[in-house]
């Protein structure tokens, strides 16, 4: 049986065990030691959480007082759809807490954002080796086989 966990907006105090999190994830792509990501992308990205009026929002999953997992989207126009569409930027599950629904839970809850906001879909994408999770993908979506290109301006 699957863990049920709080699944919320992240707050201004959520700041340290957000952070943690945050590494993490960008730890497992790579990003760590010399590749890190400089502090004003980690303060740009907490204050986009934060601002109501940004298209960036954040969701947490909380056990026993503390974040165990977080999901990253942005809201953003398209040319497929009139309505806006949910980009599922990042998404992240504590180590110790693998496999106990956390990131299920997330996905779920960007959904129901999404619904509520009139959105009528969610995207991500993801790297091929990360087989674990894309067996939970294969179960909340459709792998649309599209691949991601990427180039500096």
């Amino acid at each position: 049986m699957k863990s049920r966990f709080l699944v919320r907006p992240v707050r201004e105090n959520d700041r340290a065990d957000w952070q943690t999190l945050w590494e993490g994830y960008n730890a497992f792509y790579g990003r760590e030691g010399d590749t890190a990501l400089s502090p004003a992308v980690l303060a740009a990205t907490w204050g986009r959480l934060l601002e109501a009026s940004e298209p960036v929002h954040g969701l947490v999953a909380e056990a026993d007082g503390r974040l165990v997992g977080l999901a990253h989207i942005i809201f953003h126009r398209n040319t497929i759809h009139i309505e806006d569409t949910c980009y599922l930027q990042d998404l992240f599950t504590a180590e110790e807490c693998r496999g106990r629904g956390v990131a299920r839970q997330l996905v779920e809850a960007v959904y129901e954002t999404c619904r509520v906001q009139g959105m009528t879909s969610v995207y991500w994408h993801t790297h091929a080796s990360n087989t674990a999770a894309r067996v939970l993908y294969d179960k909340l979506a459709t792998n649309t086989d599209f691949l991601v290109y990427r180039a500096k301006a």
